[in-house]
């Protein structure tokens, strides 16, 4: 059974998740806080946790940032539930480390199916030991590394598996429709493009940052490339 925690600090959204997640069959444990949180996180690793962004003391983004720095929480799958839906808002989450985003007042079925998508992501066999290589970029599935001339660079388990992606597929160019196929597994004409935009510039944030090289290409009108 999987297991997700949601932190909230609005009671009847809490309770309503709570409600919900549970006529799902998923084990659900509920925090009204970012410590809180944080303690079911020291007691139990869950499957995926929902998260909101507005919350005294410490607020979603701090908290996740705090948690993509900690090993043990780097390929945690990470849904921001919040009312702050602005462009620049989703794009804050995602830069902070969140695999996916959902804005309030939101619909039951489209929460479902996208933890459905990232606990189907999170338990998908993946193949052991697999090295992928670019020049002085590798890619290592094992440990959802990036090696750039042999030092490490970790990534979150959405970025690793978007690198992995247009690894395997270099000199093709993917548009983000494609890429919210395949990478995130939403069905067709859903999803948004501001997803795969913004793990895209973390991506290049992490691997080219003062290495002088490009990596990933944007095919303007079409969208991205790895090239050989």
């Amino acid at each position: 059974m999987a297991h997700i925690l949601a932190v909230d600090d609005d009671n009847e959204v809490l309770q309503t998740l709570g409600r919900v997640l549970k006529s799902e069959g998923y084990d659900v444990s509920l925090a009204s806080s970012a410590a809180e949180g944080l303690r079911h996180l020291e007691r139990r690793l869950p499957d995926v946790m929902i998260l909101d962004i507005i919350m005294p003391e410490m607020d979603g983004i701090t908290f996740c940032r705090q948690l993509r720095r900690d090993p043990r929480f780097i390929a945690l799958p990470v849904l921001f539930l919040t009312a702050k839906g602005g462009t620049d808002d989703i794009v804050n989450g995602l830069d902070a480390g969140a695999d996916d985003y959902v804005v309030k007042p939101f619909e039951l079925a489209e929460l479902r199916a996208r933890v459905t998508a990232l606990l189907r992501r999170g338990t998908r066999e993946k193949p052991g030991s697999l090295m992928l290589q670019l020049a002085d970029l590798k890619l290592d599935s094992d440990t959802y590394q990036v090696l750039i001339k042999d030092d490490p660079v970790q990534l979150t388990s959405t970025e690793h598996r978007l690198l992995r992606y247009l690894m395997e597929h270099p000199n093709q160019a993917l548009s983000p429709g494609h890429l919210l196929q395949a990478v995130w597994e939403y069905p067709p004409n859903t999803g948004d493009p501001d997803l795969v935009r913004a793990h895209v510039r973390n991506l290049r944030a992490k691997i080219e940052q003062d290495n002088g090289r490009k990596y990933i290409r944007t095919i303007h009108g079409v969208g991205y490339m790895i090239s050989t």
